[in-house]
């Protein structure tokens, strides 16, 4: 029976998950999901060894290599960071990212639908959506001067982001101020520097770290009456509006990461890409802050909550 026992504990695979923040415990409830949905559930059929770098990237390099060192079965990076040093830590072991970023650009898969090697994922495109944010602050805000975006600079696609904005800002012949922050302290300065220039709006960027600060970055711009767009999760918290892909990437991050268990190769996935995305606005917010959301926009908006 003992004999039986051991065999079994043997047989059960370990997945390392490798997070730059702190892993938020909803998100980490939907990449449950998607492994159950592949037959993986952990402390049954699975083990799962969660390593957090606490926003520190110097601290990205040895809990990759602590989770190769303990032969895990496939790694989720849910951060382009984190899937970076992952995919530098070892070119064996299968490593499922998911990234604002372009992975071909930053070096993670040779190509989308033949990614090669070891590591696949999610491609959700927020970067990309950077264009239409502004453009609906400037429907919003039709004589606003100048807009923000804040900006992880610790992001390896902190310069993507900021060239993306400056572009956005050019094409709707506004002003973009770029606001960085790596801690909750530079979020404080970020926010008296946003209030000093009498920025009118803030798209806040794609990273894990502003999700992990969403309650610290809502009430800044409740407090500051600061109209924002960012991800669904803060819009439904109190944000003003968001706009972005449809799908759950943590959902889709278990499921390849079930789907490689089960015998798939990375090197055949093909990375998921955003192909729909959604529009919502948070009208008890729009009250708060004293704006009327124009009619043009509530015609498109995907949700609106009331």
């Amino acid at each position: 029976m003992a004999a039986r026992r051991s065999r079994a504990a043997a047989a059960t695979p370990v997945i390392g998950f490798l997070y730059f923040g702190w892993p938020d415990k909803n998100l980490v409830a939907t990449f449950h999901k998607g492994l159950n949905e592949t037959g993986y559930f952990e402390g049954r059929n699975l083990g799962i060894e969660f390593r957090s770098a606490q926003n520190d990237t110097a601290r990205l390099p040895e809990l990759a290599a602590d989770l190769v060192r303990r032969h895990v079965a496939a790694i989720a990076a849910p951060s382009g960071t984190a899937a970076l040093a992952a995919r530098a830590a070892t070119k064996t072991i299968p490593i499922v990212f998911n990234t604002a970023g372009d992975p071909v650009q930053m070096g993670l898969v040779s190509s989308l639908n033949r990614p090669g090697g070891n590591v696949t994922g999610v491609a959700n495109m927020h970067m990309e959506v950077a264009a239409k944010r502004f453009g609906i602050l400037r429907e919003l805000l039709p004589n606003a001067a100048r807009f923000a975006v804040l900006v992880n600079p610790n992001s390896q696609n902190a310069k993507s982001e900021i060239t993306e904005a400056q572009e956005a800002g050019s094409a709707i012949a506004r002003q973009i101020d770029i606001l960085t922050a790596s801690t909750g302290r530079e979020i404080d300065m970020a926010f008296a520097s946003l209030v000093q220039k009498r920025t009118d709006a803030l798209v806040v960027g794609p990273h894990s770290f502003f999700r992990n600060r969403r309650a610290q970055l809502l009430s800044l711009a409740a407090r500051h009456a600061v109209p924002t767009i960012s991800y669904r999760d803060d819009a439904e918290a109190g944000g003003l509006m968001s706009y972005g892909s449809t799908f759950d990437e943590y959902h889709q991050l278990g499921i390849y990461v079930g789907r490689i268990l089960k015998g798939e190769r990375p090197a055949d996935l093909p990375v998921i890409q955003a192909s729909k995305f959604e529009f919502i606005i948070n009208l008890q917010t729009a009250k708060a802050l004293g704006i009327d959301i124009p009619s043009t926009l509530l015609a498109i908006a995907d949700e609106v909550i009331e």
